[in-house]
This record gives C-alpha cells, structure tokens and sequence, in this order.
C-alpha cells in the first residue's frame, strides 16, 4: 500500500500503521547504494522516510504527557519538517518548530528561507512555514520585543489545537525564551527525551543514509592511509579529509579529531599542526554528516612497521571489540556490554567519568 497521503490530511488508522511501518530488509545486507535516485534500484524514499519521522514524532508525542512540542534544537526541526538551512544555524537558536496535537507541523525561519520552503518543501502546507526571528544567542535583546511575541504566537496556536492546558516538550532554548515561554502561560517541560524516544527506532531509509555515511568514510581512510607518511601535518589530513567529504555529498563535516605520536594518550579530542614521525601512531575520528545521519567513525593507523608490542595491544583490544559485539541484541542495556571491558582504573583514571565520559 502505497504509505503517501495529501498533505492537508492526518494520517490515521491504516495509513499511521503503514508510516510506522520501518520496511527493514534483514533478510539480505544493509544495502549502500549510490547517491543519485535512478529508475532502476530502489534507494532511499524520501517521502516514505518524512512521513516515518513525521508519525513518530507524533506517537512519541501521544505517548507522553505533552500536549505539544515546540522544538529549537536543529536535528529535531530537520527530524519532524524535513527542514535544513546552512550549518551556521547550528548554534544559533533562532530557527524553531512547533508539533501541536495530531495538527501539521509549523516552522519558523529567517524570511527568505521561509519563502523557499513554501516553494519547495511541498510536503509542508505553506502557510505553516513562517518567518520568525528569536535572540541569536542574546544578540537581539529580550527587551526587543520578539520573544515575547513568538512565545504569545505558540500560545495562541496550542489554544487553537486544544493542547493549551497540557504540558509543552521544549529541547532547548534560550534562557530568556524559557522565561517568555512561561510568561504566556505554558507549562514547560523536557522535551528531548521524548524526541530522542522518536528517534531512537531507525526506519529502512534512515538506515541506508547511515551506511551511505560510512561509506563516504571508508573512501577518506583510504586516502588517508595513502597520505598519511612522515612529514604530513595532521592539519593536512583534516584538510584533505574535509575536501573529499564535502566533494562527496556531506552537509556537515562537524569535527575530524587527528591526533599522533605523544598526543594519542590521553585523547584531546582535537588536531593540530604537528607534524607525523617514522614510528608513530595516529588516530582520526570524522564526525560528518550525510543527509542529517551522522558518523563517529575511529581509525588507528601506524606510521611504518608496527612493533610486537603495537601488535599485542591490537589483538587485545580487538579480543575486548568481538566480546561487545557479541553480546549486542534487541534488549541488552550498555552497561550489560560494557561488564567485558578493563575498568577505568585498571588504565589509571579514578573512574568511567574521568576516563572518558560516557
């Protein structure tokens, strides 16, 4: 059954089944198909996949005790409207959505933008995409008078939606915002976890642009591996790195860690200009993002001939990596996985937290 429906209509009964229906293929591998949509493959549907997040962010929404979301944090704008403007937006807090009871997702945004999703982002009614304007971090003050305006807009739309007396999800928000928000009379509540609890099951097309992701990944290893030799900067790999990935198709290369040598322990979480010797050992983590799905994907490369020692340490490590990999399935919780692995202290940090922070 085709799971596409008119815009100006809800999706309920059979229909709101066949949204949140994920269509996972285990039967066969994780296909990573080419990026371009063809005839004659089915790659990823993007209709199928707006209307999945849509509809999960909605019984998400039905399932707690919120009558509303009203949604700042970028990833979840893009999640429940399919909306995207330049990576700048990321901190900027002034971009926002609202999810009102089973009505259409509304979305604020700088005026121009606005106009182009009304153009082009023929899923959403035109009318729900908005210009809107917040305080940019504290730039625009508060005593400008624009949050206080937008706060008493969303009031007015939950009183339209009867939601008015429930509980509103917030993920975050300017310290200011919160302030307006409760002003006009909403009750805020948390937010995020309810997204995170829409987010968390992954549908088929959702899975594909993920494994697209890696992919892209796996091709920048390659060339680091070729790249990588005595005299390299690390800064040079990053640079090199971000070029092939944004010539590959990514949105957003948020961070590629590159550390060597005496820097590999402990982890800075950083790069700099240092420059690679015969002998040493180097690891990247690229952060990038393909689509909205993102990666935080490791590699450890040696520079020459690893030593016995090197070697030992891998086989270790990799011993530990099959044990947690064996034990992942529907239900296990992380630390159930993380029971096969050295503690914190047996490494010298007085505990997980110190060791790393997860």
């Amino acid at each position: 059954m085709d799971t596409k429906v008119p815009r100006t209509h809800k999706i309920e009964g059979e229909f709101a089944r066949q949204a949140l229906d994920p269509k996972w293929t285990w039967d066969r591998r994780i296909p990573a198909p080419g990026h371009m949509s063809v005839d004659f493959e089915r790659r990823v549907d993007f209709d199928r996949l707006r209307t999945y997040r849509l509809e999960r962010a909605r019984q998400a929404l039905r399932n707690s005790e919120c009558g509303a979301l009203l949604l700042f944090d970028v990833n979840n704008i893009r999640y429940v409207s399919a909306t995207k403007i330049g990576e700048w937006e990321r901190d900027k807090l002034c971009r926002f959505a609202l999810l009102a009871g089973d009505d259409e997702p509304i979305v604020w945004d700088f005026g121009s933008a606005a106009v182009h999703h009304r153009l082009y982002s023929d899923w959403l009614l035109p009318e729900n995409c908005r210009a809107g304007m917040l305080g940019m971090r504290g730039t625009v003050p508060p005593s400008v008078g624009l949050m206080k305006h937008h706060a008493e807009e969303v009031m007015d739309l939950l009183r339209q939606a009867g939601v008015a007396d429930m509980p509103v999800g917030v993920d975050l928000a300017e310290t200011a915002m919160f302030f307006e928000l409760q002003k006009a009379g909403m009750t805020v509540v948390d937010g995020q976890q309810v997204m995170l609890d829409a987010r968390e099951i992954k549908n088929q097309d959702e899975i594909i642009l993920l494994n697209q992701a890696a992919s892209m990944v796996d091709g920048v290893y390659h060339m680091i591996w070729e790249e990588l030799k005595p005299g390299v900067r690390e800064s040079t790999i990053v640079a090199l790195a971000n070029k092939m990935l944004y010539e590959m198709g990514s949105d957003d290369v948020e961070a590629i860690n590159a550390i060597s040598g005496e820097r590999c322990n402990p982890h800075p979480h950083n790069f700099t200009d240092r420059i690679v010797r015969p002998g040493d050992q180097a690891f990247f983590d690229i952060l990038q993002s393909y689509q909205g799905y993102r990666t935080c994907y490791y590699r450890t490369f040696n520079i020459g001939r690893a030593t016995s020692v090197q070697n030992d340490a891998y086989k270790t490590c990799r011993q530990w990596l099959d044990d947690a990999i064996d034990l992942i399935k529907p239900g296990v919780s992380t630390d159930t996985v993380a029971k096969v692995w050295p503690k914190a202290e047996e490494f010298g940090f007085p505990s997980e937290l110190a060791a790393f922070g997860l």
